[in-house]
């Protein structure tokens, strides 16, 4: 018997590849986590590789994410009934197994310090659709990330980090400043891409840029060229280009002797339709060996995104409370407007593909 994945009208592409966790949260015992409205459970199964199966025990229904991972098997810790990566199960103290129904495997992929899932059609789970991370497999690279649980919408989220012009206002303390609202965006769309790019010359540099290049060995107190360039790729992938330089040296291409600069990384993977798993954070070329510097890094970035998330938790039980009001496209929304739309796209490509093969 084989699983499908179930046809649904949900907000976000189910086949695509989502980052589901980091390694390190299924090192010590398996990980239930919903993931487009599904309840999985993550785990190491035969000769450690990364499985993900249906948090949902055939036996009871308990979930196996209470259970515990035996010779490479995820065992429920109800009736010790054992589960294979594949789904299948595989023993149980006293009882003939054979008969038992499957439950759901979902591809499951472990690559550039995340593990990857792709919630729909496994026939069309392609490994090579993931993301190539240059920063992830760089020594000449250092970073530091972490993870948020959001009660927002995913757009939401994506909104949010297309338009930086709230920086100004929610950001004041740390990398906020005025220049931003006074420089315009430039929005453009490459294919599947949304680019969305913020240039400001001739500034004071704010708090964050301030420390970072002093842990540059750079001056901290002359005026510098700043840039923002946030890229959106489907499903819900933000990679924000951020930095400063000394100014009068070219801004974004400067020499690195005189500029501070990082990537900022930003991965949105739906739990529900009105929360969100966000794993943030930040990839840097300068002093990837400098450990404290990550996790100094790391800390202020921490602190920037705590400051996003009580503005969008907000935002979302006002929307909720106003379903039908219209908001306000101003030209500072370009970029989520655009990445809105290649959403909608794929959404209603993978509608008329359920359809097709609904009645195939």
């Amino acid at each position: 018997m084989t699983h499908q994945a179930p046809h649904s009208h949900a907000p976000y592409p189910k086949n695509a590849w989502y980052v589901a966790c980091t390694p390190d949260e299924i090192e010590e015992k398996p990980l239930g986590r919903t993931i487009c409205n599904e309840p999985i459970v993550f785990f190491r199964g035969d000769e450690g590789r990364v499985a993900a199966v249906e948090d949902f025990c055939p036996h009871r229904g308990a979930p196996l994410s209470l259970g515990f991972v035996r010779d490479g098997k995820l065992v429920c810790g109800y009736h010790g009934l054992e589960m294979g990566c594949n789904g299948k199960c595989a023993s149980m103290p006293g009882q003939r197994v054979r008969g038992f129904p499957s439950i759901r495997a979902y591809p499951v992929e472990e690559r550039h310090g995340f593990v990857w899932l792709w919630p729909g059609d496994p026939e069309k789970a392609d490994p090579n659709l993931i993301p190539e991370l240059h920063w992830a497999n760089s020594p000449d690279w250092a970073y530091g990330g972490g993870l948020y649980h959001v009660r927002c919408e995913y757009r939401l989220m994506i909104d949010n980090l297309m338009d930086l012009t709230h920086e100004t206002y929610v950001h004041a303390s740390s990398i906020g400043q005025p220049e931003i609202e006074e420089a315009a965006p430039e929005t453009s769309v490459n294919g599947e891409e949304v680019i969305t790019s913020r240039h400001m010359e001739n500034i004071p540099a704010p708090p964050f840029w301030q420390a970072a290049l002093r842990g540059c060995g750079l001056a901290d107190d002359v005026p510098v060229d700043r840039w923002q360039i946030c890229r959106f790729t489907p499903p819900s992938h933000v990679h924000i280009d951020v930095g400063v330089a000394h100014a009068g040296n070219g801004g974004y291409d400067a020499p690195a002797e005189v500029k501070a600069s990082s990537i900022v990384v930003d991965f949105i993977t739906p739990e529900t339709d009105t929360s969100i798993w966000y794993f943030w954070g930040m990839a840097r070329n300068f002093k990837p060996e400098d450990a404290e510097l990550t996790a100094k890094i790391r800390e202020g970035q921490g602190k920037i995104f705590a400051e996003d998330l009580e503005m969008l938790e907000a935002q979302q039980r006002n929307l909720l409370r106003y379903p039908d009001r219209q908001l306000l496209k101003l030209n500072i929304d370009g970029g989520g407007v655009q990445a809105r739309r290649i959403i909608d796209r794929i959404l209603v490509e993978e509608q008329e593909a359920d359809k097709a093969g609904a009645t195939a």
